[in-house]
């Protein structure tokens, strides 16, 4: 009996991540590669498929390959599509799944990394059970994938639920599209770097983080910050956590979900994170919403979520009554 698996493919505008992955979500191999360095996509796919057979080699039992799921940016999940994907070489509105349709003769499909992050909370995660849940993904940028009445919203042209390029401030902070006031530019960990700087720059106080360079400042080394009680670091998490708070209660009321599950960098932070946005969410929702909506941490945190992000899209195409 031969076992079933599916390909996922996570696409970021530096790596590539691939693995092999059962419905269980066991990872039977993986491996990353460089996106960049491929200006033609045919030339990438070529790699990309050398990549696939080399991890198929290395399994020693009998399988069979489901399908093949794809994380991308500015994916189009009906046309199958990537389309003016600010971050990647190729350029225009690629048609993706067409040109794998050379290589694989199985069913393939592809969404956006955020949408492909939710269905792994679904299936892979600690959202099982639940039909109406968001997941917000505070990473570069902040990404988010929206389930309601049991299915993920896609909207009209598949581009539904960019909750990162929300303007919260008509003057604001530019983001990773240009919208002025983004809420990606001030809830990501870009987003927290920025405000550390800003801080910095507005203050005279004390803080060991005046020692690093924007590009060499981390959010391990902020989280580490706060828990040493760095008056800077904890004012930044308090002011993220405030904005992220405000605008999760917007969005409970379009879609009244059971939860919200934070996963990325950012969320690693823990307390540091969750306890001001839970307290800025709860005071800014409405009565009837307070006490019914769980902030939670992904239950994809500690496992290779881009990955299996991607591979649940087979599974979740393919459940009982999809078909």
């Amino acid at each position: 009996m031969s076992k079933e698996l599916a390909i996922g493919i996570d696409i970021g505008g530096t790596l590539t991540k691939i693995g092999l992955v059962d419905l269980d979500g066991t990872l039977f191999g993986h491996l990353d590669f460089s996106t960049k360095g491929y200006p033609q996509v045919d030339d990438y796919l070529l790699e990309l498929k050398r990549k696939i057979e080399s991890l198929k080699e290395q399994l020693t039992f009998n399988y069979e390959i489901k399908g093949i799921g794809i994380g991308a940016p500015n994916a189009n999940y009906f046309r199958g599509t990537i389309e003016h994907a600010a971050n990647l070489e190729w350029k225009g509105v690629i048609p993706f799944v067409d040109k794998i349709k050379n290589h694989y003769q199985v069913p393939i499909y592809i969404t956006n990394d955020a949408n492909a992050a939710a269905i792994g909370e679904l299936i892979y995660g600690d959202a099982k059970n639940m039909r109406d849940f968001i997941v917000i993904t505070l990473g570069t940028g902040l990404g988010s994938g929206i389930y309601a009445n049991g299915g993920l919203i896609y909207g009209f042209d598949s581009m539904a639920g960019e909750l990162g390029h929300i303007s919260i401030e008509k003057n604001g902070r530019k983001d990773g599209l240009g919208v002025s006031g983004g809420l990606e530019a001030y809830v990501s960990s870009t987003g927290l770097k920025r405000t550390i700087f800003e801080l910095l720059a507005n203050s005279v106080k004390e803080s060991e983080l005046r020692d690093y360079s924007y590009n060499s400042l981390h959010g391990e080394i902020i989280t580490k910050a706060a828990q040493d009680g760095d008056e800077i670091a904890c004012a930044a998490f308090e002011m993220t956590g405030k904005i992220l708070g405000e605008q999760l209660a917007n969005f409970v009321a379009f879609s009244h979900p059971e939860a919200i599950f934070l996963l990325g960098g950012l969320a690693k932070s823990g307390k540091w994170i969750f306890e001001p946005t839970l307290r800025h969410m709860e005071e800014n929702l409405l009565p009837y919403y307070r006490g019914k909506v769980k902030l939670l941490p992904s239950g994809m945190m500690d496992k290779n979520a881009a990955i299996l992000g991607a591979a649940a899209l087979v599974w979740e195409q393919q459940k009982p009554g999809k078909l």
